[in-house]
């Protein structure tokens, strides 16, 4: 199988997970004319981005998730098999010709999660020892897998996922009645951290989640609370989260679509638990536990906390300085840098030292002992 061959039979296969940088840029396309960039996301390598096929063994499945397109019993879903080695080749075909760089290899379950798993090793394999091929590998944890096949997975992956779907057990018992939350779905991530810390350095593939946002009703404080023990606990790189949208011929098709901003707001108040030292009870959660919709989450705690005691710049350590809105590490490390020559006396100041957002960070911040104020142009 060359590399149009395996990019023709998987149209339509690939769009409904999130596993790039830009998952926005993810989501199914309605188009049916045929388009590389429909199986094509982009990682980050070093200052670059990677481009890398998403793939699947088989569209077939035998789970009935509520929400799934590639649920058990759905006549409009083409069925489609590779074997391992068909893959392989077809992937090392568009590495060659420079399409692709990376791989990520996922697959329906058919026979159990046990045996689904097989195929997505056996790829794996045969690119890493038959083909010698070195770049970015992320493989899927099927659900059920068993601990050694985790293992293995780390061994030949640079990156691996178990998607959990909802943010605990009762919520997933709505969208995925015949999936175990803790058994299936949970375990296989903290099997992945417990590899990590125990192989001294030799198993050091990153872990991922995906959790779908609406169907089940679940509110933004228990995704985030999820998240945050995803972060904390088992060290997860990235959580995504799946804007719900019906899809025909699904227990769900009828159900209401969940609005896209709420997915941005999760991102944006995971970027915070993760990066920037938040803490979840920190976040600005209204009274039926979701984020504000109408501003950024960093935004409304600072209206919150900094509005009437604001920060001040020539002597905040770089932690208060990232909870600043127009402030992030790289414009924190910057303002320490100037500030290192000379007192920051104004936003021109700010601009001067690499903190393009200087305007928004104005109300929340004094500048040797005075609030910033921004002078009138003159052209």
């Amino acid at each position: 199988m060359d590399g149009h061959d395996l990019l023709e039979a998987m149209r339509g296969m690939t769009q409904f997970e999130s596993v790039g940088d830009a998952p926005q840029h993810e989501n199914p396309r309605r188009s049916k004319e045929f388009n590389l960039s429909d199986c094509i996301t982009h990682v980050s390598a070093g200052n670059r981005k990677m481009p890398v096929l998403k793939a699947m063994n088989t569209t077939a499945c035998e789970r009935n998730c509520f929400y799934c397109p590639f649920r058990a019993g759905r006549s409009s879903m083409r069925r489609v098999t590779f074997s391992p080695d068909d893959m392989a080749h077809g992937f090392m075909a568009l590495y060659r010709a420079g399409a692709v760089e990376g791989i990520f290899l996922s697959s329906g379950v058919i026979r159990g999660g046990v045996s689904s798993q097989d195929p997505i090793l056996d790829t794996g394999a045969i690119l890493r020892e038959q083909y010698g091929f070195r770049g970015y590998i992320h493989l899927k944890i099927m659900p059920g897998a068993e601990a050694d096949q985790v293992q293995r997975a780390m061994q030949l992956a640079d990156r691996v996922s178990s998607n959990l779907e909802a943010p605990n057990a009762p919520r997933l018992e709505k969208i995925a009645p015949g999936k175990q939350f803790e058994n299936e779905l949970l375990r296989p991530l903290k099997w992945v951290e417990q590899f990590r810390q125990s192989s001294e350095g030799r198993l050091r593939a990153s872990s991922t989640t995906e959790l779908v946002v609406g169907p089940a009703g679940e509110n933004d404080l228990e995704i985030l609370n999820t998240t945050d023990y995803l972060y904390r606990e088992l060290r997860l790189a990235r959580v995504y989260y799946s804007a719900f949208h019906p899809v025909s011929e699904t227990p769900l098709d009828n159900y209401p679509a969940t609005d896209d901003i709420r997915r941005i707001r999760l991102y944006q108040a995971s970027f915070l638990l993760r990066d920037y030292g938040f803490d979840l009870e920190e976040l600005p959660f209204i009274d039926n536990g979701n984020l504000p919709k109408d501003t950024d989450p960093k935004r409304a705690w600072a209206d919150a906390s900094l509005i009437h005691a604001p920060l001040e710049l020539n002597t905040a350590a770089q932690r208060e300085l990232m909870r600043v809105p127009g402030i992030g590490a790289k414009g924190a490390a910057r303002i320490i840098a100037a500030r290192r020559k000379a007192k920051l006396r104004s936003l021109d100041d700010l601009r001067a030292a690499g903190v393009v957002n200087a305007r928004r960070a104005a109300p929340y911040v004094l500048m040797d002992g005075q609030r910033p104020v921004e002078q009138p142009r003159l052209f």
